[in-house]
């Protein structure tokens, strides 16, 4: 790809993703929770532009029409590109210029995409992407070129195939950072080789349904994706995986962005993310989520350690605690199909408390209901970044 740089690493893409974080912090957005938000739309807009490119390229070799997500002039290769035709005008223009393009035409065209007649699924995914932005953050034009500039050498082909897509590296190592610093990042985030284990027991399926009721950035969606895939041997099979499988839901606003942009950049087409609080049922937005089943083939989910939930979530639930964890686990179990697979990280805490009835009443649920057949406990300290030093299991039923 011209123009891109080879990173052939995680260190390496790390390394280079620093780079453009130290422009962002010198730009005044010192903390993760501000600069994160920013990259992610930066960084979806760049491999979403790659993306059709490539599939305009094959829609013309096939004799067949392709209309781009974005029109001009709100393609990345339009404002953001060195070359680009829109801007080339405005760095020619007026002082300032740039920056008004960016806040007052390019981010409110994002944000209204959903409202345009025969709006497609990807457009509704990229209108929720940019659903908590409002205006780039950036101080300057010339640190917002500098940034656009780097990003722009970044390409598809220029990540190692045997590493997770570029955002989801990103994250790993940005949200580890948050963890270490005690903010407030690490809870949305589970390390890449727990999920790999669980993905590998579950053995999700072709034409099975995967749901993640607390999925973060969406690690566990992505992953089950790239596992998944291996299996494809049809397009019809790549098809169902790309608009027929990936469910989940998000309540934070920093995070909703992130795990769309995460899922569209794995080639996830349409995955179905609902905005809001899982446990008392508080929507902020579900337009994506319609259609998804009532109950699921398969859960993969980690539940936010230590959290405590007020009246209002355990309304809906037989076991009533302010304990988040043991109101998933009640969710979780309700939300299988007959059959279903479910692994689920747990803090060892609930497995042993029993002096609160809806922890012992939420486990009996689990033994009479399910086969519990795999309890595997983790060594100490595995989700440190995630502000968790008690011990963690992973449960594994049907």
């Amino acid at each position: 790809m011209k123009n891109s740089r080879k990173l052939t690493t995680p260190q390496s893409l790390n390394a280079y993703i620093k780079g453009i974080c130290d422009i962002m912090r010198r730009s005044g957005r010192t903390s993760a929770l501000h600069y994160v938000p920013e990259l992610t739309w930066m960084l979806f807009l760049r491999i979403l532009d790659e993306r059709e490119e490539k599939e305009a390229e094959q829609a013309k070799a096939l004799g067949v029409e392709f209309t781009p997500s974005l029109e001009y002039p709100n393609r990345w290769q339009d404002w953001a590109a060195p070359e680009g035709k829109k801007r080339m005008e405005l760095q020619m223009g007026t002082l300032g210029g740039f920056m008004s393009f960016v806040n007052g035409e390019l981010i409110p065209y994002l944000r209204n995409l959903k409202n345009k007649p025969g709006t497609t699924p990807r457009q509704k995914v990229i209108n929720e992407v940019f659903s908590s932005t409002e205006r780039t953050y950036i101080d300057t034009e010339r640190n917002l070129l500098d940034i656009l500039d780097k990003i722009h050498t970044l390409s598809i082909e220029s990540i190692d195939e045997t590493h997770m897509f570029p955002i989801s590296q990103v994250y790993e190592g940005l949200l580890q950072k948050m963890g270490e610093k005690n903010n407030d990042g690490g809870q949305f985030f589970t390390p890449r080789e727990v999920i790999r284990v669980i993905v590998e027991v579950i053995n999700p399926e072709i034409g099975e349904t995967v749901y993640d009721p607390c999925c973060g950035t969406g690690g566990f969606l992505a992953q089950a994706y790239q596992f998944i895939k291996d299996k494809a041997k049809t397009g019809e099979d790549i098809e169902t995986l790309k608009t027929r499988t990936f469910y989940g839901r998000e309540k934070e606003n920093l995070v909703y962005p992130i795990v769309l942009a995460n899922l569209v950049l794995q080639e996830i087409d349409e995955p179905y993310i609902w905005h809001g609080n899982t446990l008392t049922g508080l929507e902020i937005y579900g337009g994506l989520f319609q259609g998804a089943p009532a109950l699921f083939d398969v859960v993969l989910t980690n539940p936010p350690f230590g959290g405590k939930e007020g009246k209002d979530a355990q309304t809906s639930f037989a076991y009533k605690t302010s304990s988040t964890q043991v109101l998933f686990l009640q969710h979780v179990i309700d939300s299988l199909k007959p059959g279903g697979r479910c692994g689920i990280v747990m803090d060892e805490g609930v497995l042993f408390r029993i002096n609160e009835n809806a922890f012992v009443q939420t486990k009996r649920k689990l033994l009479n209901e399910c086969n519990l057949w795999c309890i595997m406990s983790l060594p100490p300290k595995v989700f440190m970044n995630a502000g968790a030093a008690s011990k963690t299991n992973l449960l594994f039923f049907y």
